[in-house]
């Protein structure tokens, strides 16, 4: 087993995935995963990792949008691999700049995450203008949303993120 992971640019992740040398793993969330993606990736999101199967067919290389959280979550990937572990360089992100191919759903709504963090910043926003122009009672709007943030930070739970999941955009399309 390894405890790291090996980096590799994108135009060699290509040539060892077209070679059928080498299986993609993409450790984003699976709502990250269906609004853009390295075709034939597998999705393995990190939250799921430790329940889930690793696909097999050679090297395992992971990625994520820029390379953060698979860095950070490196020993933990390496772990479940025999033999080296690779990562793809600066991730999906450097993956696109290299003007290599990407499965793109424009349709898929928005990461639930940065849906989150329009939908503070706005509730911020609004609490501070309020309260500035017409009355201080609503700067407690955006001390509301600053304690949930710290709460979300704090435990995980971020209930923001479950209601906006039951937005009709977020919910399932049918087939």
């Amino acid at each position: 087993m390894t405890a790291t992971l090996l980096p590799l640019p994108p135009a060699e992740v290509r040539a060892r995935i077209a070679n059928g040398n080498a299986v993609l793993i993409d450790i984003r969330e699976a709502d990250e995963f269906a609004r853009s993606h390295v075709p034939g990736a597998h999705s393995l999101p990190l939250s799921a990792w430790d329940s889930a199967a690793l696909p097999t067919g050679g090297e395992v290389i992971f990625t994520c949008r820029s390379g953060m959280r698979t860095a950070g979550a490196c020993d933990r990937l390496a772990a479940r691999v025999e033999g080296p572990a690779y990562v793809l360089e600066g991730g999906l992100d450097a993956w696109g700049k290299a003007g290599l191919p990407l499965a793109v759903d424009k349709r898929a709504p928005m990461e639930i995450m940065r849906q989150v963090q329009i939908a503070a910043g706005l509730l911020v926003l609004t609490g501070v203008l309020l309260g500035w122009l017409v009355a201080p009672g609503f700067f407690a709007l955006s001390a509301f949303v600053g304690a949930g943030l710290t709460f979300a930070g704090a435990t995980g739970f971020c209930g923001m993120a479950r209601l906006l999941m039951l937005a009709p955009w977020n919910r399932p399309r049918a087939a």
